[in-house]
Order: structure tokens, then sequence, then C-alpha cells
């Protein structure tokens, strides 16, 4: 799969398949930083990826007014 990382911005190709956790694992990212999608849509933890999926992770940003 083709996967695109976000902050900085780079891509990197995974054999699939395998769940998002398994890649989160394999790129060394903590699951709770970051948001994956696929295509337009969000992908919980336990989902399936396949080989030929595009895929991108974005960190979680937070904050607030204050």
């Amino acid at each position: 799969m083709n996967v695109v990382l976000r902050n900085p911005r780079r891509e990197v190709r995974v054999a699939g398949p395998m769940t998002v956790d398994a890649l989160l694992a394999h790129l060394e990212l903590v699951p709770e930083s970051v948001l994956v999608i696929r295509g337009d849509t969000l992908v919980t933890h336990d989902a399936r990826l396949a080989d030929d999926d595009e895929i991108e992770i974005r960190p979680v940003i937070s904050g607030g007014a204050g």
C-alpha cells in the first residue's frame, strides 16, 4: 500500500494486507497520536488494509481557546 505521512510529509510503500494497528507498529507510530484515512474515510485501528490501498496518516492536533 502507498502510505502518505504528514508533518513532515513523506511517502512510503508498505506490503499488505495488514490491520491499521500492524501498520502503525511497523511505522513505529503511537496509535493515539494519529488519524488513519483510506480514501476519504477515517478508519479504525482494527480495520484491514489491502495491498492496493492509498492511506494517509495525519497527526492528531488538539488545542483550545484560552
